[in-house]
């Protein structure tokens, strides 16, 4: 595509820009930030391993016991940058701050996505691939409840997660469906009558039962389509934030995206944006999976 000032910089095109980009999170939406120092953070896990003891008078007493297990949670830098025709630089200030607003909107768009397919399949999002700096910080990794996904009965593959979380003392406190899913869910009959019509036509209700819903791609996308739905304690068994958040800059020199090619030398600028996030799946055994997984 060429970036001329003729295709960048006409006018009635600037004030009429569509931004493409799509992207949400969740994560975002069923469990709220928590602010990550940029060092990181250790996350401690209480539990006492047993109920509370009545004691009759003058009677013994017994050690309940508790258990203090640490959980690390580490920021990673995602990045986007791109290249544009140094003609930018040149252009009224109007259209300048279309373009920065239509990139900030868009790389938020793309973090919350990375954010998803980061935690929840353990891959780097430019590529698809697993990424060895996230390694087994992922749900596909930690979680091994799983409840083979069917498209017939998707509410009853729902019942079936929820009851192994709560075998296992948990709550369920969200739920994130893949469309895949959320259009299963939406054709669910019971004696010819639609049970979940607030999934018909993509819909995403937000709430199934009086319980938080989200419907979203990235619950499927980049883990092979094999994820369609994960349940569990999102409000209090993860944990995520943002430790550092670089604003958008203007890079005039160099090969900041190391393409060999000199910024100056193609008349050219790069736009680069950044941000730190953490997370942490701190008791993976109060979420299941929805899963055609072996």
């Amino acid at each position: 595509m060429s970036t001329s000032k003729e295709n960048l910089f006409d006018q009635v095109l600037v004030k009429d820009l569509v931004n493409k980009v799509k992207g949400k999170s969740s994560l975002a939406v069923l469990c709220n930030q928590t602010p990550i120092p940029f060092n990181g953070m250790k996350e401690f896990i209480f539990t006492m391993d047993n109920e509370i003891d009545i004691v009759a008078e003058n009677g013994k007493k017994t050690e309940g016991g508790f258990t203090l297990d640490p959980v690390n949670i580490v920021p990673i830098k995602f990045e986007y940058g791109a290249r544009l025709s140094n003609e930018f630089m040149y252009a009224a200030e109007e259209e300048q701050l279309e373009i920065l607003k239509a990139f900030n909107d868009g790389f938020a768009a793309k973090v919350a996505r990375g954010l998803d397919l980061a935690a929840f399949h353990g891959v780097n999002p430019r590529t698809g691939s697993a990424s060895e700096v996230v390694g087994e910080n992922n749900f596909d990794s930690k979680i091994t409840q799983k409840v083979t996904y069917s498209e017939l009965t998707p509410d009853v593959n729902l019942e079936d997660a929820i009851t192994l979380v709560h075998g296992s003392n948990g709550d369920v406190t969200g739920m994130a469906f893949s469309t895949e899913f959320g259009n299963a869910m939406s054709k669910v009959k019971e004696n010819g009558v639609t049970q979940y019509p607030e999934f018909k036509f993509g819909g995403n209700p937000g709430s199934l039962g009086g319980m938080p819903v989200d419907v979203n791609r990235t619950v499927s996308d980049m883990s092979d389509n094999k994820d369609k739905a994960i349940v569990g304690d999102f409000a209090r068994a993860f944990k995520w934030g943002y430790s550092k958040q670089i604003p958008l800059e203007i890079i005039e020199y160099g090969d900041p995206d190391n393409s060999g090619k000199d910024l100056k030398g193609h008349n050219q600028i790069y736009l680069r944006a950044e941000v730190y996030l953490g997370w942490g799946i701190l008791a993976p055994e109060y979420f299941a999976r929805i899963t055609d997984e072996e």
